[in-house]
């Protein structure tokens, strides 16, 4: 278990999980956070690509089961509340767990390592689906976004990008001629769009060009720090749980 979303209203009560979370799984990404039942059915009527929801009862607008009424979530749900009527009805949804609020660290790995059982046996065939997949797909995707520029919207081909990089919900598009355009979508959604082949979700903030790869330092803690032909705003580091994914995306673009 590796990308995680997050269903809570309260602010503290998520910061909280999520420290947790860093605690038991050193290297989980939380892919978003979401704090209300139309939030939720915006984001799960999309592309996801989770590993696991933790998901509260009571949200500002309503009870997460609203959600299960206009979406089907087929990613493992751990419910986390401090009700426990709801456990029978928690059941009847793709649950796995239900962590009662307070929960403790020790409570949050027993839901995770259950997460681990019940997935083990399925891994191997989700990898395999996964690499046909990508290997069908090479050459597939959008070859051209469209960009704001001032007064004016301009086309810019995939073969020019540099890397895409979010910060603070802002998405900056940076060209291998080191032009830098706005972007109105997420790094989630463009790594729908783009082609397999020639681009890489390398962490939370980066997805970055082949073409743009100069060379790649090993950095300390087993991880891989990547130098673009184009200067990026902070360093891309690719974690040690994604290093063996990277180096065979990265060898089996330089074979093909």
């Amino acid at each position: 278990m590796r990308r995680v979303v997050i269903v809570e209203d309260e602010t503290a009560a998520a910061v909280n999980l999520r420290n947790m979370l860093k605690e038991v799984v050193p290297d989980v990404e939380v892919v978003e956070v979401l704090e209300s039942v139309q939030e939720s059915v915006e984001f799960f009527s999309g592309e996801v690509d989770a590993d696991v929801v933790f998901m509260d009862i009571h949200l500002a607008d309503g009870d997460s089961f609203r959600i299960f009424q206009s979406v089907d979530i087929s990613i493992p749900i751990i419910f986390t509340t401090a009700y426990d009527e709801y456990a029978l009805e928690a059941f009847k949804v793709n649950s796995i767990d239900y962590l009662l609020k307070p929960f403790q660290e020790e409570d949050l790995r027993r839901a995770i390592d259950k997460l681990h059982r019940l997935t083990a046996s399925e891994q191997s065939s989700a990898k395999e689906r996964r690499e046909q997949m990508i290997s069908q797909t090479v050459g597939d995707g959008v070859q051209t976004l469209l960009v704001r520029y001032k007064d004016k919207i301009i086309p810019v081909s995939n073969d020019e990008v540099a890397f895409f990089y979010t910060s603070e919900d802002r998405v900056t598009l940076t060209t291998l001629d080191d032009r830098r355009y706005p972007v109105e979508k997420t790094l989630e959604t463009l790594s729908q769009m783009l082609p397999s082949d020639k681009f890489y979700r390398a962490n939370r903030q980066f997805i970055v060009s082949r073409a743009a790869v100069k060379d790649i330092v090993v950095w300390f803690g087993s991880r891989l720090a990547l130098n673009l032909t184009v200067e990026t705003p902070e360093r891309i580091v690719i974690s040690k749980a994604r290093v063996s994914d990277f180096k065979q995306w990265l060898q089996s673009v330089h074979l093909g």
